[in-house]
Order: structure tokens, then C-alpha cells, then sequence
């Protein structure tokens, strides 16, 4: 089941209070819960309670704590995803994945190829967001990543991050796996990686890699969708750093 996001300040001693509207909606309308039924809760410090309704009125709702321990829900490094967005429902992909995936924040970054308009992304930024946050209810994240404005890569790869890599076709033979045998990564450490549009990096962007001595990586031989190509990446790098 989803669970639900509250702060320390809904807790008082073995009890739970549910008061925000848009919690309560979901919980009391949507899903209909009933008193003496099971609910996940996750508070700003990222501690996770297993509770049982105890009482619902006409604008609360009351649980009381049966057990609470850290969230294991997250990552061991920092992951950050610069990504050029995409047209209607592909993007919205992106930002579910990318969230089931562990991602810290998403940059949605506007490339040569990019299909969406600066303008037309910056206005659909806090639909994202609201993705992101719905798609961190559904998979139990502990914390709620980030979709950040609208920028460039330029000015992404200027933020502090320990590694970026970049994920192109048909550029580059250099695999994931080949690439962190030699670059392992490392528990806290913090990466970004890029991924174009569909129509890929132009000539001048792989140059700007090159100039800027960014590793450039294959996905393999088979060409991907770039909503594909987010989760293959993201996937990839989580299986390679766990195994």
C-alpha cells in the first residue's frame, strides 16, 4: 500500500494525527480506509511508522504506533539525473521511474534536439514535481526528490557533483560495466547522469563532452527511446553498484 508523508510535529507519544487535507482525502475518500485498518507512515526525518487507525472524523484521522525504525528506502550514493525532456506522457515516465529508481532530483535540461520548448518545460516543472511525489508514495521513498527549473547542461555540470557521466548512441563503445570496474563507485558519493532526446546529442554537444572530458557510455547495441534509455541507465548503474 502507499504510505503517507507527515512531519514530527503529527506525533503525540504512541498516537499519529492525520490533519493535512490532502492526506486526508486520499486516505478517508479515495482509498476508504476504515478504522482498525493498517497504515504507512513516514515522517521529515525520514523514520517510518506501521499504524493502525484508531479513529476517523469528518476532517482527522488517528493512528496509533505500533512500531517505527528507519526508512531503508534510499540509495547509498547520490544520484541526480540531467535529462532532456520529452513530449506528453514520455516525460511523465521519466519523472516515475527516475523516482522509483532512487534519483535525488531530476534536471530537465534543454538540448540541441530537445522536442519541448523552454517555456512549454518550465510550465509543466510542478506537474513533475507532483509525479515525483506521488510515484515517492506509491514505492515507500523516504524522501521526495527534487525536479529542478528548466537550465542547460552547461550550467548543471557546474553544481557540485563528485561524477557525471554521460549516456549517448552510437558515440562511444565504452560500457557501464567496462567504465566502473575501473571507476567503482563509492557509498555517498554523488553523480549525475545525462541523458538526451530522442533525437540524441548533436555533433556539437559530444564535443562540448569531449572538451569538458566527460565519459560518454553505451547503453549497448540496441537503440533505445530515451524514456527507455532513463531506465535502463539508472537501472544499470544501481545493479552494477549492488553487485
Amino acid at each position: 500500500m502507499p504510505h503517507f508523508f507527515i512531519t514530527k510535529e503529527n506525533i503525540q507519544e504512541k498516537f499519529i494525527t492525520i490533519n493535512d487535507k490532502e492526506n486526508y482525502r486520499h486516505i478517508a475518500r479515495a482509498l476508504r480506509a476504515r478504522v482498525g485498518e493498517n497504515l504507512l507512515l513516514i515522517d521529515n526525518e525520514q523514520i517510518q511508522y506501521e499504524t493502525i487507525i484508531t479513529q476517523i472524523t469528518n476532517s482527522t484521522i488517528t493512528c496509533e504506533i505500533k512500531k517505527s525504525y528507519p526508512s531503508k528506502r534510499d540509495l547509498e550514493f547520490d544520484l541526480f539525473l540531467a535529462q532532456s525532456p520529452l513530449r506528453s506522457d514520455s516525460q511523465l515516465t521519466v519523472m516515475e521511474k527516475a523516482t522509483e529508481l532512487g534519483v535525488r532530483g531530476v534536471y530537465p535540461v534543454i538540448t540541441d534536439n530537445c522536442a519541448v520548448k523552454k517555456d512549454v518545460a518550465q510550465a509543466k516543472i510542478e506537474k513533475w514535481q507532483k509525479i515525483m511525489y506521488e510515484a515517492s508514495k506509491q514505492c515507500e521513498r523516504a524522501k521526495i526528490p527534487t525536479c529542478y527549473g528548466i537550465s542547460d547542461i552547461k550550467n548543471v555540470i557546474e553544481k557540485d557533483f563528485d561524477r557525471i557521466v554521460v549516456f549517448g548512441e552510437r558515440s562511444t563503445e565504452l560500457s557501464l560495466k567496462q567504465y566502473l570496474s575501473k571507476n567503482p563507485i563509492n557509498k555517498g558519493e554523488k553523480i549525475l547522469v545525462i541523458i538526451g532526446p530522442e533525437g540524441g546529442f548533436s555533433q556539437r554537444e559530444f564535443e562540448f563532452f569531449k572538451e569538458k572530458k566527460l565519459p560518454v557510455i553505451s547503453l549497448g547495441d540496441l537503440i533505445l527511446k530515451a524514456d527507455t534509455a532513463v531506465t535502463a541507465a539508472l537501472g544499470d548503474i544501481i545493479y552494477e553498484y549492488q553487485g
